[in-house]
């Protein structure tokens, strides 16, 4: 490994007649590594993070809640009968009635031991089919700032590390010249000793 001295910012940039073509190329690669890697993690985090949170308000407001009713006895005891965990849920079938009057069926979890025609207030969207609730408007911002940021470090992980390789590969090759320029002139300093 080369000796490396005190830091001392900008050091590509100022002049210098030892300055080789390799460090401003490396001078070079290393600013625009890092403006690539900046600039890609907060447009593809920023990009992901609003599709995300227009997905999700699209859907609080395309996605309805509908009254359902139990079509048969649901599985289980009432609470009642026996002492269920508060917030026990079991599968049951469910009717509701669409915007077109139509009838649609499904299952959803309902209270056990809930009776026939007991109702169930589920989300449906615009073509009358049952989904999950949607998410309230703080859901929606902590989901989107989370995917925003993962794929905000991924998309700088890309330029990041492709400037880290080829900065290893400039040391590499300033290495191997060194090391040539070595074997060209060490021999000479032992004559003059």
């Amino acid at each position: 490994m080369a000796f490396r001295g005190p830091k001392v910012w900008l050091w590509r940039w100022r002049r210098n007649p030892l300055k080789r073509r390799a460090d401003v190329v490396e001078g070079w690669v290393v600013l625009g590594a890092w403006l690539l890697t900046v600039l890609a993690g907060v447009l593809a985090g920023l990009t992901a993070a609003r599709s995300v949170e227009h997905g999700l308000a699209r859907e609080r407001a395309e996605w309805r809640p509908a009254v359902a009713r139990v079509v048969g006895r649901a599985p289980g005891r009432t609470p009642a009968q026996k002492e269920a965990p508060s917030g026990e849920r079991v599968w049951a079938k469910v009717r509701w009635t669409v915007a077109d009057g139509s009838t649609r069926t499904g299952e959803v979890r309902v209270a056990p031991g809930s009776g026939a025609g007991s109702p169930v207030t589920v989300w449906t969207d615009p073509q009358g089919r049952l989904v999950n609730r949607p998410t309230t408007v703080f859901e929606a911002a902590f989901r989107a700032g989370l995917v925003g940021g993962l794929v905000g470090i991924s998309a700088a992980a890309v330029p990041f590390v492709g400037g880290l390789v080829l900065r290893g590969r400039l040391e590499r090759g300033r290495m191997m010249a060194w090391d040539t320029e070595w074997a060209r002139l060490g021999p000479q300093w032992g004559r003059m000793v």
